[in-house]
């Protein structure tokens, strides 16, 4: 863990689910983000701006995130480095105490900055200056349960959004439902979404991109492998026909290009046209889209750790279907044992998903851990892979700037015209 630096995104949702933004959190010389010190100043400003010369633009733009400015970033500029239609800043009680901070925060207010108090407690002192705030962050571990409902009352009386935080438990999940708050972030909230189980459902804008592209004059293999390959309902449904007993292959198909030229554009089409008919679910507040998301980015983030990884077991795509797969029993409601039992897959692929076992296993929890920003497991399971540490933030911030373009080609179109091709994925 010496020397280590890490930058998570963690989500917000409101209380139906949806995500509404992310915190960035900072771990780096084992010191949690932006505390006041003027070490963690400059590391935290040394973060940010490495953070700009990694096409953030693309990890940044059209997402709402939170970041935490001590006084001293505040006073340096900082936040203008991003755009007020995507930054939150999110100050402490160091911060309000500073009576030049919080000039500078009226300042970046009148801007268009939208401003965020973190740990907000009920005293006079953070009472005085709840106007100047547009987001309130309450934390549920701390505050006592009639401190919070008068909290929540007050701000909802001035137009203010709540946010719990320290959500953990399903107590302080349910707890947060009764005080009536806008949005939570906590390791419950960002699990919680995957304690639902959907049917079987593909991304209909992925869909159609792919109906398009099969019914080209001059199909695009290539370009039909990145759409499947993205989804992970598609490429489990692909899998699984192409291996069937219809196929009768000697060898099993392992991933999506064998199984597009087992198939063959012919029969790839019928099959497609056969998706189309059996998915209606096109709610657009269902999640299903954003457990496909999750599948994508770590797909993605397997199969770039795998490349900085020692002696591992499996092959890139094998690395990727890992990640893709690892969200399948929410999507296809079934059990995971019963998803992986025919598919074709790697049997130390399926042992990291059941059992965590294996360096497939290490790997697999080590992008789990990222999610959490649990620093500790990180830095130790990334040991046991031989991934130097100082190279994790920037590729999961590489991987999360290609998912999110692509995502925008996937879920916007235009004029009924699907978007461009997108990257390879694998």
């Amino acid at each position: 863990m010496t020397n280590s630096k890490y930058i998570v995104r963690k989500p917000i949702k409101d209380m139906r689910g949806r995500t509404i933004g992310h915190e960035i959190q900072y771990y780096g010389e084992n010191q949690a983000y932006a505390t006041e010190e003027s070490g963690s100043d400059f590391a935290a400003a040394d973060t940010i701006y490495s953070l700009l010369l990694q096409n953030t633009d693309k990890v940044f733009k059209g997402s709402l995130n939170f970041m935490t400015f001590t006084t001293n970033l505040l006073m340096k500029q900082t936040p203008k480095l991003f755009a007020t239609s995507d930054l939150v800043i999110q100050v402490g009680e160091d911060v309000i105490i500073h009576p030049l901070a919080m000039r500078f925060l009226e300042r970046y207010s009148k801007e268009g900055y939208r401003l965020a108090i973190n740990d907000f407690q009920f005293s006079p002192r953070y009472f005085s200056i709840i106007d100047k705030f547009d987001y309130i962050k309450i934390n549920f571990q701390t505050v006592a349960d009639g401190s919070i409902r008068n909290i929540v009352d007050m701000a909802h009386s001035m137009n203010k959004r709540c946010i719990a935080t320290g959500i953990d438990t399903d107590e302080l999940y349910q707890k947060a439902f009764m005080m009536e708050v806008d949005a939570m972030q906590g390791r419950w909230v960002a699990e919680r979404l995957f304690t639902t189980v959907h049917s079987s459902s593909f991304l209909q804008s992925n869909f159609f991109r792919l109906m398009v592209a099969i019914n080209r004059d001059d199909p695009d293999v290539e370009e039909i492998e990145n759409i499947i390959s993205m989804d992970a309902v598609l490429t489990y449904s692909l899998l699984k026909i192409v291996n069937s007993s219809y196929f009768a292959l000697r060898n099993r198909a392992t991933d999506v290009h064998q199984a597009i030229v087992v198939m063959g554009l012919g029969q790839l089409r019928q099959w497609i046209y056969l998706l189309g008919t059996g998915n209606g679910d096109d709610d657009p507040d269902n999640s299903q889209e954003e457990f496909l998301k999750v599948s994508f980015m770590r797909a993605s983030f397997c199969s770039e750790l795998i490349k900085l990884a020692k002696d591992m077991p499996i092959a890139r795509n094998e690395a990727y279907l890992m990640g893709m797969f690892s969200m399948l029993n929410y999507l296809i409601a079934a059990p995971m044992e019963e998803i992986l039992a025919d598919l074709p897959i790697a049997q130390e692929v399926k042992d990291a998903l059941l059992y965590h076992d294996g360096r497939c296993g290490v790997l697999y929890d080590l992008v789990l851990s990222y999610e959490r920003a649990d620093w500790a497991a990180i830095g130790d399971l990334a040991d046991t892979l031989e991934i130097p540490v100082n190279l994790l933030t920037n590729t999961y911030f590489q991987c999360l700037g290609e998912v999110n373009s692509i995502w925008k080609q996937l879920t916007e179109t235009s004029d009924g015209l699907a978007p461009e091709p997108a990257p390879t994925a694998t």
